[in-house]
């Protein structure tokens, strides 16, 4: 059986974020990653953390926060995170995204000499060619050969990719999926046009299926940029992913 973990940045607007720790158990979740920024008191919220019966293997940390080595490392001890990601990366032509490869090798040589796993979270964008035509992400890929690579299927779909194409060439370095779902259109207008996994366009049990043959993805993280509950969200989502094979 699967364990599904919860972006606790889909819980963003409904504070404190730590509040739906306990109802997220209760729903069988058992796993959260948690996100940049998302608490003052990493002690604190380590404790409560344990207290709700979660864990949190994975976490974000902004470009920003990962050139604190120290400050990173004691919030990734404090959550009991194993793979540290770096949520995105701003772009640029293609002299900016080799730079960007260089910045990314270098905090995966950092956070792994420290006994951390460490990747990067796609949004559409890496999908924009340069002008040499080269895709922004084969790029960071191939300048960081040791990071992992959580796949946000979703804003890879938006960015006019085909999924089961990247699992081919880099499906070993897939290491968490985000699971999260694309509104039909003129729909959701008020999330943003996201929907609750199992309630969008997206296949999800063949992408399931394919993403557990094809990768060697461990996290499968339910994540909604916008939605107006998070409840919900969470609620109807993990009843739509516990039916998958």
């Amino acid at each position: 059986m699967t364990d599904f973990s919860f972006q606790l940045y889909s819980a963003r607007k409904f504070p404190p974020v730590e509040a739906i720790l306990p109802r997220l158990k209760a729903l069988g979740y058992a796993q959260v990653e948690g996100y940049a920024g998302m608490t003052d008191d990493p002690a604190g919220f380590g404790q409560r953390l344990k207290a709700s019966g979660l864990t949190m293997p994975t976490a974000h940390f902004s470009v920003e926060v990962l050139r604190d080595r120290e400050a990173t490392l004691r919030t990734a001890k404090a959550f009991g995170v194993q793979t540290i990601i770096c949520p995105w990366i701003k772009g640029g032509d293609e002299a900016v995204w080799e730079a960007n490869g260089e910045l990314l090798a270098g905090f995966a040589a950092t956070y792994e000499s420290a006994g951390f796993d460490f990747g990067y979270h796609n949004h559409n964008f890496e999908f924009v060619p340069t002008s040499s035509g080269r895709l922004p992400m084969d790029i960071l890929l191939e300048a960081a050969p040791t990071m992992n690579w959580e796949v946000d299927v979703a804003w890879m779909i938006k960015g006019n990719q085909a999924p089961f194409d990247w699992f081919d060439r880099y499906g070993k370095r897939v290491t968490a999926i985000h699971v999260k779902d694309i509104a039909l259109d003129g729909e959701s207008a008020n999330e943003d046009g996201w929907a609750d996994v199992g309630y969008g366009t997206i296949d999800w049990p063949s992408l399931f299926a394919e993403i557990r043959k094809d990768t060697s993805a461990k996290y499968f993280v339910m994540e909604h940029d916008n939605p107006s509950d998070a409840d919900r969200f969470a609620r109807r989502s993990i009843e739509t992913a516990k039916k998958w094979k």
